[in-house]
Protein backbone atom coordinates (compact mmCIF):
# COMPACT_ATOMS: atom_id res chain seq x y z
CA UNK A 1 0.00 0.00 0.00
CA UNK A 2 1.62 3.29 -1.14
CA UNK A 3 0.54 6.57 0.46
CA UNK A 4 1.85 9.75 -1.22
CA UNK A 5 1.33 13.42 -0.43
CA UNK A 6 -0.17 15.96 -2.77
CA UNK A 7 0.32 19.23 -1.02
CA UNK A 8 -0.70 18.67 2.58
CA UNK A 9 -3.18 15.88 1.79
CA UNK A 10 -2.21 12.20 1.61
CA UNK A 11 -3.37 10.02 -1.28
CA UNK A 12 -3.56 6.30 -2.01
CA UNK A 13 -1.43 5.71 -5.10
CA UNK A 14 -1.65 2.30 -6.78
CA UNK A 15 -1.42 0.64 -10.20
CA UNK A 16 -4.71 -0.70 -11.58
CA UNK A 17 -4.55 -4.53 -11.85
CA UNK A 18 -4.59 -5.83 -15.44
CA UNK A 19 -7.81 -7.71 -14.70
CA UNK A 20 -9.68 -4.39 -14.64
CA UNK A 21 -8.17 -2.70 -17.71
CA UNK A 22 -11.42 -3.25 -19.62
CA UNK A 23 -13.42 -1.19 -17.13
CA UNK A 24 -10.80 1.29 -15.85
CA UNK A 25 -8.99 3.66 -18.27
CA UNK A 26 -6.42 4.82 -15.72
CA UNK A 27 -3.12 3.00 -15.33
CA UNK A 28 -2.69 4.35 -11.79
CA UNK A 29 -5.22 5.70 -9.33
CA UNK A 30 -4.88 8.58 -6.91
CA UNK A 31 -7.48 8.55 -4.14
CA UNK A 32 -7.57 11.23 -1.48
CA UNK A 33 -7.46 9.91 2.11
CA UNK A 34 -8.72 13.35 3.26
CA UNK A 35 -6.09 13.55 5.98
CA UNK A 36 -2.49 14.56 6.53
CA UNK A 37 -1.93 11.84 9.17
CA UNK A 38 0.20 8.97 7.77
CA UNK A 39 -1.17 6.51 10.33
CA UNK A 40 -4.78 7.39 9.58
CA UNK A 41 -4.18 7.38 5.83
CA UNK A 42 -2.55 3.93 6.05
CA UNK A 43 -5.45 2.49 8.03
CA UNK A 44 -8.05 3.91 5.66
CA UNK A 45 -6.14 2.89 2.54
CA UNK A 46 -6.87 -0.84 2.79
CA UNK A 47 -10.63 -0.33 3.04
CA UNK A 48 -10.61 2.19 0.17
CA UNK A 49 -8.67 -0.21 -2.04
CA UNK A 50 -11.05 -3.08 -1.24
CA UNK A 51 -13.97 -0.88 -2.17
CA UNK A 52 -12.34 -0.01 -5.49
CA UNK A 53 -11.79 -3.72 -6.21
CA UNK A 54 -15.46 -4.42 -5.45
CA UNK A 55 -16.50 -1.62 -7.78
CA UNK A 56 -14.33 -2.91 -10.63
CA UNK A 57 -15.66 -6.42 -10.13
CA UNK A 58 -19.20 -5.11 -10.33
CA UNK A 59 -18.34 -3.30 -13.55
CA UNK A 60 -16.81 -6.46 -14.99
CA UNK A 61 -20.00 -8.32 -14.20
CA UNK A 62 -21.85 -5.66 -16.16
CA UNK A 63 -19.69 -6.27 -19.25
CA UNK A 64 -21.86 -9.13 -20.44
CA UNK A 65 -24.60 -9.79 -22.95
CA UNK A 66 -26.78 -11.17 -20.14
CA UNK A 67 -29.30 -8.45 -19.28
CA UNK A 68 -30.05 -9.97 -15.86
CA UNK A 69 -26.35 -10.02 -14.96
CA UNK A 70 -25.86 -6.44 -16.15
CA UNK A 71 -28.79 -5.22 -14.09
CA UNK A 72 -27.61 -7.10 -10.99
CA UNK A 73 -24.12 -5.64 -11.49
CA UNK A 74 -25.56 -2.12 -11.56
CA UNK A 75 -27.53 -2.83 -8.39
CA UNK A 76 -24.41 -4.15 -6.66
CA UNK A 77 -22.29 -1.21 -7.80
CA UNK A 78 -24.82 1.24 -6.37
CA UNK A 79 -24.73 -0.64 -3.07
CA UNK A 80 -20.92 -0.55 -2.98
CA UNK A 81 -21.06 3.22 -3.45
CA UNK A 82 -23.46 3.49 -0.52
CA UNK A 83 -26.73 3.94 -2.38
CA UNK A 84 -29.83 1.85 -3.03
CA UNK A 85 -30.44 1.26 -6.72
CA UNK A 86 -33.43 3.20 -8.02
CA UNK A 87 -34.87 3.53 -11.51
CA UNK A 88 -34.19 6.86 -13.23
CA UNK A 89 -37.80 7.98 -12.68
CA UNK A 90 -37.45 7.36 -8.95
CA UNK A 91 -34.06 9.11 -8.83
CA UNK A 92 -35.60 12.18 -10.49
CA UNK A 93 -38.17 12.41 -7.68
CA UNK A 94 -35.58 12.40 -4.90
CA UNK A 95 -35.10 15.50 -2.73
CA UNK A 96 -32.50 17.81 -4.28
CA UNK A 97 -29.92 17.08 -1.58
CA UNK A 98 -30.09 13.30 -2.15
CA UNK A 99 -30.04 13.75 -5.92
CA UNK A 100 -26.89 15.90 -5.67
CA UNK A 101 -25.24 13.28 -3.44
CA UNK A 102 -25.73 10.72 -6.20
CA UNK A 103 -24.53 12.95 -9.00
CA UNK A 104 -21.48 14.06 -6.99
CA UNK A 105 -20.60 10.40 -6.38
CA UNK A 106 -20.34 9.66 -10.10
CA UNK A 107 -16.58 9.69 -10.86
CA UNK A 108 -14.89 11.32 -13.83
CA UNK A 109 -12.25 9.48 -15.83
CA UNK A 110 -9.99 11.65 -17.99
CA UNK A 111 -12.61 14.39 -18.04
CA UNK A 112 -15.49 12.06 -18.97
CA UNK A 113 -18.29 10.67 -16.82
CA UNK A 114 -17.94 6.98 -15.94
CA UNK A 115 -21.08 5.65 -17.65
CA UNK A 116 -21.30 2.42 -15.65
CA UNK A 117 -21.16 4.36 -12.41
CA UNK A 118 -23.72 6.86 -13.73
CA UNK A 119 -26.15 4.08 -14.69
CA UNK A 120 -25.77 2.45 -11.30
CA UNK A 121 -26.19 5.63 -9.24
CA UNK A 122 -28.71 7.47 -11.42
CA UNK A 123 -30.89 4.53 -12.47
CA UNK A 124 -29.91 4.17 -16.09
CA UNK A 125 -29.49 0.39 -16.13
CA UNK A 126 -32.16 -1.33 -18.20
CA UNK A 127 -34.26 -3.79 -16.25
CA UNK A 128 -33.95 -7.30 -17.68
CA UNK A 129 -36.79 -8.74 -19.71
CA UNK A 130 -37.80 -11.97 -17.97
CA UNK A 131 -40.23 -14.13 -19.88
CA UNK A 132 -42.57 -16.62 -18.23
CA UNK A 133 -40.36 -19.57 -19.19
CA UNK A 134 -37.25 -17.74 -17.94
CA UNK A 135 -39.08 -17.02 -14.70
CA UNK A 136 -39.46 -20.76 -14.19
CA UNK A 137 -35.70 -21.24 -14.67
CA UNK A 138 -35.03 -18.54 -12.08
CA UNK A 139 -37.65 -20.04 -9.74
CA UNK A 140 -35.59 -23.22 -9.31
CA UNK A 141 -32.50 -21.27 -8.24
CA UNK A 142 -34.50 -19.02 -5.91
CA UNK A 143 -36.25 -21.90 -4.12
CA UNK A 144 -33.42 -24.36 -3.68
CA UNK A 145 -34.31 -24.71 0.01
CA UNK A 146 -37.65 -26.28 -0.92
CA UNK A 147 -36.03 -29.46 -2.20
CA UNK A 148 -33.57 -30.06 0.65
CA UNK A 149 -34.02 -33.56 2.03
CA UNK A 150 -36.34 -34.67 -0.76
CA UNK A 151 -35.66 -37.84 -2.74
CA UNK A 152 -35.30 -37.53 -6.55
CA UNK A 153 -38.87 -38.80 -6.90
CA UNK A 154 -40.16 -36.23 -4.40
CA UNK A 155 -38.26 -33.45 -6.20
CA UNK A 156 -39.83 -34.54 -9.49
CA UNK A 157 -43.29 -34.60 -7.98
CA UNK A 158 -42.73 -31.15 -6.42
CA UNK A 159 -41.45 -29.58 -9.64
CA UNK A 160 -43.92 -31.12 -12.10
CA UNK A 161 -46.95 -28.99 -11.15
CA UNK A 162 -44.94 -25.78 -11.67
CA UNK A 163 -43.66 -27.01 -15.06
CA UNK A 164 -47.19 -28.01 -16.09
CA UNK A 165 -48.70 -24.66 -15.08
CA UNK A 166 -46.06 -22.60 -16.90
CA UNK A 167 -46.25 -24.78 -20.04
CA UNK A 168 -50.04 -24.43 -20.11
CA UNK A 169 -49.82 -20.64 -19.80
CA UNK A 170 -47.14 -20.35 -22.49
CA UNK A 171 -49.13 -22.57 -24.86
CA UNK A 172 -52.30 -20.52 -24.35
CA UNK A 173 -51.04 -16.93 -23.94
CA UNK A 174 -47.45 -17.08 -25.18
CA UNK A 175 -44.02 -16.69 -23.58
CA UNK A 176 -44.51 -13.03 -22.69
CA UNK A 177 -42.24 -10.92 -20.49
CA UNK A 178 -43.80 -11.17 -17.06
CA UNK A 179 -43.97 -7.38 -16.82
CA UNK A 180 -46.28 -7.37 -19.85
CA UNK A 181 -48.79 -9.92 -18.52
CA UNK A 182 -52.14 -8.14 -18.40
CA UNK A 183 -55.33 -8.79 -16.52
CA UNK A 184 -56.90 -9.85 -19.82
CA UNK A 185 -54.15 -12.43 -20.30
CA UNK A 186 -54.93 -14.00 -16.94
CA UNK A 187 -58.68 -13.96 -17.61
CA UNK A 188 -58.07 -15.59 -21.01
CA UNK A 189 -56.02 -18.31 -19.30
CA UNK A 190 -58.79 -18.81 -16.74
CA UNK A 191 -61.40 -19.04 -19.51
CA UNK A 192 -59.29 -21.67 -21.29
CA UNK A 193 -59.39 -23.71 -18.10
CA UNK A 194 -63.18 -23.27 -17.74
CA UNK A 195 -63.62 -24.68 -21.24
CA UNK A 196 -61.36 -27.63 -20.39
CA UNK A 197 -63.36 -28.35 -17.25
CA UNK A 198 -66.54 -28.60 -19.29
CA UNK A 199 -65.13 -30.59 -22.22
CA UNK A 200 -62.91 -32.99 -20.26
CA UNK A 201 -65.00 -33.37 -17.14
CA UNK A 202 -62.22 -32.11 -14.84
CA UNK A 203 -62.78 -30.58 -11.40
CA UNK A 204 -62.21 -26.90 -10.58
CA UNK A 205 -59.29 -28.07 -8.42
CA UNK A 206 -57.32 -28.78 -11.61
CA UNK A 207 -57.66 -25.18 -12.77
CA UNK A 208 -56.97 -23.71 -9.34
CA UNK A 209 -53.79 -25.74 -8.90
CA UNK A 210 -52.48 -24.41 -12.22
CA UNK A 211 -53.34 -20.83 -11.27
CA UNK A 212 -51.72 -21.21 -7.85
CA UNK A 213 -48.51 -22.76 -9.19
CA UNK A 214 -48.18 -20.20 -11.99
CA UNK A 215 -48.79 -17.39 -9.49
CA UNK A 216 -46.19 -18.81 -7.10
CA UNK A 217 -43.54 -18.78 -9.83
CA UNK A 218 -44.31 -15.23 -10.94
CA UNK A 219 -44.60 -13.78 -7.42
CA UNK A 220 -41.42 -15.48 -6.21
CA UNK A 221 -39.35 -14.14 -9.11
CA UNK A 222 -40.92 -10.69 -8.83
CA UNK A 223 -40.21 -10.47 -5.10
CA UNK A 224 -36.79 -12.10 -4.85
CA UNK A 225 -35.44 -10.43 -7.99
CA UNK A 226 -36.90 -7.12 -6.70
CA UNK A 227 -38.61 -6.32 -9.98
CA UNK A 228 -41.36 -4.28 -8.36
CA UNK A 229 -44.05 -5.40 -10.82
CA UNK A 230 -47.80 -5.24 -10.17
CA UNK A 231 -48.89 -8.70 -11.28
CA UNK A 232 -52.61 -9.27 -12.06
CA UNK A 233 -52.97 -12.50 -10.08
CA UNK A 234 -55.86 -11.87 -7.70
CA UNK A 235 -59.49 -12.94 -8.01
CA UNK A 236 -58.86 -15.76 -10.50
CA UNK A 237 -59.75 -18.91 -8.59
CA UNK A 238 -62.53 -21.12 -9.90
CA UNK A 239 -65.22 -22.08 -7.38
CA UNK A 240 -64.18 -25.31 -5.72
CA UNK A 241 -66.29 -28.39 -6.29
CA UNK A 242 -66.94 -30.79 -3.47
CA UNK A 243 -63.88 -32.99 -3.09
CA UNK A 244 -64.38 -36.43 -4.56
CA UNK A 245 -63.80 -39.21 -2.05
CA UNK A 246 -61.97 -42.22 -3.45
CA UNK A 247 -64.27 -45.21 -2.99
CA UNK A 248 -62.85 -48.20 -1.11
CA UNK A 249 -62.68 -51.67 -2.60
CA UNK A 250 -65.16 -53.92 -0.83
CA UNK A 251 -63.72 -56.83 1.11
CA UNK A 252 -65.53 -59.27 -1.17
CA UNK A 253 -64.03 -57.63 -4.26
CA UNK A 254 -60.52 -57.83 -2.85
CA UNK A 255 -60.97 -61.47 -1.86
CA UNK A 256 -62.87 -62.67 -4.94
CA UNK A 257 -61.34 -60.54 -7.68
CA UNK A 258 -57.93 -59.13 -6.73
CA UNK A 259 -56.84 -62.21 -4.80
CA UNK A 260 -58.38 -64.72 -7.18
CA UNK A 261 -55.85 -67.31 -8.45
CA UNK A 262 -53.63 -65.82 -11.19
CA UNK A 263 -55.67 -62.57 -11.27
CA UNK A 264 -52.55 -60.41 -10.89
CA UNK A 265 -50.12 -62.59 -12.84
CA UNK A 266 -49.93 -60.14 -15.74
CA UNK A 267 -48.69 -57.36 -13.45
CA UNK A 268 -44.92 -57.09 -12.95
CA UNK A 269 -43.82 -58.76 -9.72
CA UNK A 270 -42.72 -55.60 -7.87
CA UNK A 271 -45.95 -53.71 -8.58
CA UNK A 272 -47.97 -56.80 -7.67
CA UNK A 273 -46.23 -57.19 -4.32
CA UNK A 274 -46.55 -53.49 -3.45
CA UNK A 275 -50.29 -53.84 -4.11
CA UNK A 276 -50.50 -56.98 -1.98
CA UNK A 277 -48.50 -55.30 0.76
CA UNK A 278 -51.01 -52.48 0.79
CA UNK A 279 -54.03 -54.74 1.38
CA UNK A 280 -53.23 -55.50 5.03
CA UNK A 281 -51.20 -52.41 5.95
CA UNK A 282 -53.00 -49.47 4.32
CA UNK A 283 -49.71 -47.72 3.57
CA UNK A 284 -49.55 -45.08 0.86
CA UNK A 285 -48.26 -46.52 -2.46
CA UNK A 286 -45.27 -44.16 -2.34
CA UNK A 287 -44.43 -45.34 1.18
CA UNK A 288 -44.45 -48.99 0.19
CA UNK A 289 -42.41 -48.35 -2.96
CA UNK A 290 -39.73 -46.45 -1.02
CA UNK A 291 -39.10 -49.13 1.63
CA UNK A 292 -35.53 -50.37 1.86
CA UNK A 293 -34.09 -53.57 3.27
CA UNK A 294 -33.40 -51.99 6.67
CA UNK A 295 -37.06 -51.03 6.98
CA UNK A 296 -38.42 -54.49 6.14
CA UNK A 297 -37.99 -56.52 9.31
CA UNK A 298 -38.94 -60.15 8.85
CA UNK A 299 -36.57 -61.91 11.30
CA UNK A 300 -38.38 -60.76 14.43
CA UNK A 301 -41.14 -62.15 16.63
CA UNK A 302 -43.51 -59.76 14.85
CA UNK A 303 -42.60 -59.23 11.17
CA UNK A 304 -43.19 -55.59 10.33
CA UNK A 305 -42.23 -52.62 8.20
CA UNK A 306 -41.00 -49.27 9.47
CA UNK A 307 -42.01 -46.10 7.61
CA UNK A 308 -39.09 -43.71 8.16
CA UNK A 309 -37.58 -40.61 6.45
CA UNK A 310 -34.76 -42.55 4.79
CA UNK A 311 -33.79 -41.09 1.42
CA UNK A 312 -37.04 -39.12 1.27
CA UNK A 313 -39.30 -36.83 3.26
CA UNK A 314 -42.37 -38.16 5.01
CA UNK A 315 -45.77 -36.60 4.32
CA UNK A 316 -45.92 -35.42 7.94
CA UNK A 317 -44.40 -36.08 11.35
CA UNK A 318 -47.26 -38.51 12.06
CA UNK A 319 -46.33 -40.58 9.01
CA UNK A 320 -43.39 -42.15 10.87
CA UNK A 321 -44.70 -45.50 12.17
CA UNK A 322 -44.33 -49.29 12.28
CA UNK A 323 -46.92 -51.63 10.77
CA UNK A 324 -47.09 -55.41 11.37
CA UNK A 325 -47.19 -57.74 8.37
CA UNK A 326 -49.87 -60.40 8.07
CA UNK A 327 -51.58 -62.46 5.38
CA UNK A 328 -50.84 -61.70 1.73
CA UNK A 329 -48.91 -58.59 2.75
CA UNK A 330 -46.41 -60.68 4.70
CA UNK A 331 -46.05 -63.04 1.74
CA UNK A 332 -45.35 -60.06 -0.54
CA UNK A 333 -42.48 -58.81 1.62
CA UNK A 334 -41.05 -62.30 2.02
CA UNK A 335 -40.75 -62.26 -1.78
CA UNK A 336 -39.07 -58.82 -1.72
CA UNK A 337 -37.15 -58.51 1.55
CA UNK A 338 -34.82 -55.84 0.09
CA UNK A 339 -37.53 -53.53 -1.22
CA UNK A 340 -38.63 -52.55 -4.70
CA UNK A 341 -35.78 -51.08 -6.74
CA UNK A 342 -37.95 -50.57 -9.81
CA UNK A 343 -40.27 -48.12 -8.05
CA UNK A 344 -38.14 -46.78 -5.20
CA UNK A 345 -37.74 -43.44 -6.97
CA UNK A 346 -40.80 -43.56 -9.25
CA UNK A 347 -43.96 -44.17 -7.24
CA UNK A 348 -46.01 -42.18 -9.78
CA UNK A 349 -45.02 -44.76 -12.39
CA UNK A 350 -46.18 -47.45 -9.99
CA UNK A 351 -49.70 -46.03 -9.66
CA UNK A 352 -50.02 -45.53 -13.41
CA UNK A 353 -48.91 -49.12 -14.09
CA UNK A 354 -51.22 -50.71 -11.52
CA UNK A 355 -54.25 -48.60 -12.40
CA UNK A 356 -53.85 -49.36 -16.10
CA UNK A 357 -53.54 -53.10 -15.43
CA UNK A 358 -56.55 -53.24 -13.13
CA UNK A 359 -58.75 -51.32 -15.57
CA UNK A 360 -57.72 -53.34 -18.60
CA UNK A 361 -58.34 -56.61 -16.75
CA UNK A 362 -61.73 -55.79 -15.24
CA UNK A 363 -60.34 -55.60 -11.70
CA UNK A 364 -61.57 -52.10 -10.83
CA UNK A 365 -64.78 -52.30 -8.82
CA UNK A 366 -65.98 -49.04 -10.42
CA UNK A 367 -64.39 -46.50 -12.81
CA UNK A 368 -63.77 -44.25 -9.78
CA UNK A 369 -61.53 -46.79 -8.03
CA UNK A 370 -57.73 -46.54 -8.05
CA UNK A 371 -54.83 -48.31 -6.36
CA UNK A 372 -55.15 -45.79 -3.51
CA UNK A 373 -58.64 -47.19 -2.82
CA UNK A 374 -56.96 -50.11 -1.04
CA UNK A 375 -55.87 -47.69 1.70
CA UNK A 376 -59.50 -46.67 2.21
CA UNK A 377 -60.54 -50.34 2.20
CA UNK A 378 -58.17 -51.17 5.05
CA UNK A 379 -59.50 -48.30 7.14
CA UNK A 380 -63.08 -49.46 6.54
CA UNK A 381 -62.13 -52.97 7.72
CA UNK A 382 -60.60 -51.47 10.85
CA UNK A 383 -63.76 -49.43 11.48
CA UNK A 384 -65.96 -52.48 11.03
CA UNK A 385 -63.81 -54.31 13.57
CA UNK A 386 -64.41 -51.42 16.03
CA UNK A 387 -60.70 -50.70 16.37
CA UNK A 388 -59.89 -47.68 18.53
CA UNK A 389 -59.44 -44.32 16.76
CA UNK A 390 -55.97 -43.83 18.29
CA UNK A 391 -54.79 -47.10 16.76
CA UNK A 392 -56.29 -46.28 13.37
CA UNK A 393 -54.63 -42.84 13.30
CA UNK A 394 -51.27 -44.29 14.38
CA UNK A 395 -51.41 -47.02 11.72
CA UNK A 396 -52.40 -44.64 8.93
CA UNK A 397 -50.00 -41.86 9.91
CA UNK A 398 -52.86 -39.42 10.53
CA UNK A 399 -53.05 -36.65 13.09
CA UNK A 400 -55.25 -37.28 16.12
CA UNK A 401 -57.85 -34.67 16.99
CA UNK A 402 -56.66 -34.64 20.59
CA UNK A 403 -53.34 -34.85 22.41
CA UNK A 404 -51.55 -38.20 22.14
CA UNK A 405 -50.88 -39.76 25.55
CA UNK A 406 -48.51 -42.67 26.12
CA UNK A 407 -46.72 -44.69 23.45
CA UNK A 408 -49.82 -46.16 21.89
CA UNK A 409 -50.48 -49.82 21.09
CA UNK A 410 -47.51 -52.19 21.16
CA UNK A 411 -46.37 -53.92 18.00
CA UNK A 412 -47.48 -57.23 19.48
CA UNK A 413 -50.98 -55.87 20.12
CA UNK A 414 -51.19 -54.41 16.60
CA UNK A 415 -50.16 -57.79 15.22
CA UNK A 416 -53.02 -59.50 17.06
CA UNK A 417 -55.47 -56.89 15.78
CA UNK A 418 -54.23 -57.22 12.19
CA UNK A 419 -54.39 -61.02 12.26
CA UNK A 420 -58.14 -60.80 12.81
CA UNK A 421 -58.46 -58.58 9.70
CA UNK A 422 -55.97 -60.34 7.45
CA UNK A 423 -56.80 -61.30 3.88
Amino acid sequence: MMIKPRGKTLYLYKRVPKRYEAVEDRKFVWVSMKTDSPALAESKGHAVWEQMIEGWEAKLAGDTSDAETRFEAARNLAKIRGFRYLDAAAVAKLPLEELLQRTDAVPMNNGSIDLKEAKALLGGAARPVITVSRALDLFWTLTGDKTLGKSPDQVRRWTNPFVKAVNNFVNVIGDKPIGEISGDDMLDFRQWWLERLEVEGLTPNSANKDLIHLGTVLKTVNNLKRLGLMLPLSGLSVKEAEAKQRPPFSTNWIRDKLLAPRALDGLNSEARCILLGMINTGYRPSEGAALRAAQIRLDTNVPHISIEPIGRQLKSANARRVIPLVGVSLEAFVAFPDGFSRYATNSAGLSATVNKFLRENGLMETPAHTLYSLRHSFEDRMLEAKIDERIRCDVFGHSLQRERYGKGASLQHLHEVFQALAL
